[in-house]
């Protein structure tokens, strides 16, 4: 297909974010996120909650990304949507409402997998951000999925290792919790590690075969850890909180790039990329970049607002299956649990 002036609307709504945004041939010209603070108060997001704010989110937000793009509904080509995984009510918000409205202005609509969109978010036409080459790897982490995912083209993804149990940020949240922090807990780790000392605590990694992960040992360890230090001394996380912090974030980055080696070293691939909320952890993103000069890696690190949940990654994997003629089929349905 010609791939003049085209326009899509990307519409995002797996999890607690309302997001929209407009694409023009590549290039970003919106990118609109409501972010829902309701579940800060319950430590953690409630389902039935989510898809009612995504129900009152959903047309401002739309309305917004078309007004900031500076174009009319008319204009549009395609509507892509997230169509999992992610909360089942909050998916179904999105998918409703992209399936009406491309049947109303009788354009394409195109489904698309929120995980592939994390990694595909690296294809957003942006000054100053070089796209990664075929083949590279892929490292998605978020509150949701720990994944290391060998891309060999736009559409050609497979998972060669994932989490057992817990994903990264689940183990970020809980170890948050553990030490009072505010939900979400992981930028809050992010901001007091930086005061302190990595090596201060030591945790034992999870010992899990292949390229799998596993953090929920690590979660029950700290459990352990703080209780009985707390048991000494009731002030003991008050006390040591900038280097519990640090100490817990040098552990769960470890464990991503000790993966990470072993899948470099398995495939002979050293293009390494990552996406997901996640990804915006400044240790993490450190680690990447110490990986260039230490293991020979080129690392592809997307900008801040592409790595959380948003709406561009969707609106660039609209474009990108536009191009190719890959649409779907107005009796498309929401999946909860769809896999990469």
């Amino acid at each position: 297909m010609s791939s003049q002036n085209i326009y899509i609307l990307g519409i995002e709504s797996s999890c607690d974010d309302t997001a929209a945004s407009v694409i023009h041939n590549g290039k970003i010209l919106s990118n609109v996120v409501a972010s829902q603070k309701i579940h800060e108060d319950y430590g953690g997001i409630v389902p039935e909650l989510a898809s009612r704010a995504h129900q009152q989110n959903i047309v401002p937000v739309v309305h917004e990304a078309l007004k900031v793009a500076n174009i009319s509904k008319d204009q549009l080509h395609a509507i892509a949507f997230t169509s999992g995984p992610g909360l089942m009510g909050s998916l179904l918000v999105g998918t409703s409402f992209a399936k009406s409205l491309a049947f109303g202005l009788n354009i394409p609509l195109i489904n698309v997998n929120h995980m592939k969109a994390h990694i595909l978010a690296h294809f957003i036409e942006e000054d100053g951000f070089i796209k990664p080459p075929f083949p590279f790897l892929a490292l998605t982490i978020s509150g949701g999925h720990t994944q290391i995912v060998t891309v060999k083209n736009h559409f050609d993804m497979t998972v060669i290792g994932e989490t057992i149990d817990d994903a990264v940020g689940e183990a970020f949240d809980k170890s948050g919790k553990i030490l009072g922090l505010g939900y979400p807990a992981g930028p809050e780790i992010d901001k007091r590690a930086k005061l302190g000392n990595p090596k201060a605590f030591k945790f034992t990694k999870p010992k899990v075969d292949g390229l799998n992960f596993s953090f929920s040992g690590l979660k029950t360890a700290i459990l352990y850890f703080v209780q009985r230090e707390t048991k000494a001394n009731p002030k003991f996380v008050e006390e040591n909180i900038n280097d519990i912090c640090a100490s817990i974030q040098y552990t769960i980055k470890g464990i991503l790039i000790d993966k990470l080696k072993l899948a470099s070293k398995e495939t002979g691939i050293n293009h390494i990329a990552i996406g997901g909320g996640v990804s915006a952890n400044s240790g993490i993103r450190q680690a990447l970049k110490d990986g260039e000069r230490k293991f020979g890696w080129k690392t592809y690190i997307p900008k801040f607002e592409f790595t959380t949940d948003n709406a561009a990654m969707i609106a660039i994997v609209g474009y990108l299956k536009y191009l190719e003629g890959y649409f779907a089929e107005q009796n498309i349905t929401a999946s909860a649990r769809l896999k990469i």
